[in-house]
């Protein structure tokens, strides 16, 4: 007999405490679960069960192999699902929220390459600097910069997202360039926002009292990095942003990067998701692309 399936009918005759109740269902007759049954037991060589004509009940050795067997029958069914999955086509919509700046420069490309290779998946992306709960909201993934304090996703690392300080080389030529952190004081420095509050510039080797100084100095603050990137070219003064967001002006020349030695260390960046062993198709593809395209 199949040893798997024995193994069901035995743990169903426990469960639903009889070999009739077992044998329905798995749509057999109460003599067949019975020579189920017997035939483990003959496999062992050992009793499973007493039976009485009022009762059944395990032996000490029925006990221990029946829980064994569930966590095997358990098992089974993971990988059996895990198989199926691997092997569905990829549908569907998949919701993935992730920072506006990083999701612009590194995801959008990304996603619509992935798009290209998985023809039957859509992606409803949301672009927010917003920390999203992606299991009360209902998105598929995230990505998230900075530590992270929730251990209960799934985080797969990406490429660290990198820092710059520029600014225009009229600005540089008519105010000058700054060498250390403590020249800023003389600089117009613009300011980033968030939530209502302006995020002090805190470079590498600064003191708090140099930090303090320039704090809520900013003549021009902003939420959105795009618009402090138009104030740098225009050049009315420095810019602190994260690198992909002024990468192609710094290439161009329009903006020159300064203060180079002194960056913010670089931001860990994590793409997460639910910890959930029976991964949908769709979300597994996505996860194993973006892998590729942006893991370090």
């Amino acid at each position: 007999m199949d040893t798997l399936l024995s193994m069901r009918v035995f743990v169903a005759i426990v469960d639903l405490g009889s070999l009739s109740a077992a044998a329905e269902r798995f749509s057999i007759s109460a003599p067949m679960a019975g020579r189920h049954l017997q035939a483990l037991e003959a496999r062992l060589n050992t009793r499973l069960m007493v039976r009485t004509t009022r009762r059944q009940s395990l032996t000490e050795v029925g006990r221990e192999y029946y829980e064994r067997c569930r966590r095997i029958l358990a098992e089974v069914d993971a990988a059996d699902t895990l198989a199926e999955a691997m092997s569905a086509t990829p549908r569907g919509v998949l919701r993935v929220t992730v920072p506006l700046t990083y999701g612009v420069h590194f995801v959008t490309p990304a996603v619509t390459d992935f798009l290209a290779a998985f023809p039957q998946i859509a992606v409803e992306l949301d672009l927010t600097n917003r920390m999203v709960d992606i299991v009360e909201e209902r998105f598929d993934a995230a990505v998230r910069i900075g530590a992270l304090a929730d251990s209960s996703f799934v985080a797969r690392p990406l490429k660290p997202y990198a820092m710059a300080v520029c600014a225009a080389p009229g600005y540089l030529a008519r105010a000058g360039t700054p060498a250390t952190p403590a020249d800023l004081a003389g600089h117009e420095c613009l300011g980033f926002v968030h939530q209502g509050r302006e995020a002090g510039w805190r470079l590498e080797g600064e003191d708090d009292a140099i930090l303090a100084r320039r704090t809520g100095s900013a003549r021009f603050r902003a939420n959105n990095g795009e618009a402090l990137k138009k104030a740098a070219l225009a050049g009315f003064g420095l810019v602190l942003q994260p690198h992909a967001l002024v990468e192609d002006e710094l290439n161009s020349g329009a903006l020159v990067a300064v203060l180079q030695a002194y960056l913010p260390k670089s931001s860990p960046v994590h793409l997460v998701y639910p910890r959930d062993t029976r991964a949908t198709p769709k979300l597994a593809s996505f996860v194993d692309f973006m892998m590729a395209r942006l893991g370090v």
